[in-house]
Order: C-alpha cells, then structure tokens, then sequence
C-alpha cells in the first residue's frame, strides 16, 4: 500500500506543476492538472499489474 501512496504524492505534485506551468487561464491549468494527474495513475497501475506478471 506504501507504493500506491508514494505513486499518488508523485502524481499530485507532478500534476501541479504541469497544470501551473502548462496553461494560461486558471480553469486551463486546472483541467490539465486533472488530466495529468489522471494520466500519471493509470499508466503507473496499468504498468504495474503489467510488470506483476512478468517472472523474476
């Protein structure tokens, strides 16, 4: 569960700074963050279940 939570805290303070730097209006840069924070999560558990199967 550790993990998930470190994934998570990297997710949020990546999506800020996109949105913040990203866009010039404020409801810009807040869908961006969304959509970078939405991004950032489900690449990392898909590739998370993907690498869960891969033998070590």
């Amino acid at each position: 569960m550790r993990h998930f939570l470190v994934m998570t805290a990297f997710a949020v303070l990546a999506a800020v700074v996109f949105g913040t730097v990203a866009k010039d209006t404020n409801k810009d840069r807040f869908f961006y963050g969304l959509k970078a924070f939405a991004q950032f999560m489900i690449i990392g558990l898909a590739l998370g279940w993907l690498l869960y199967f891969l033998p070590l």
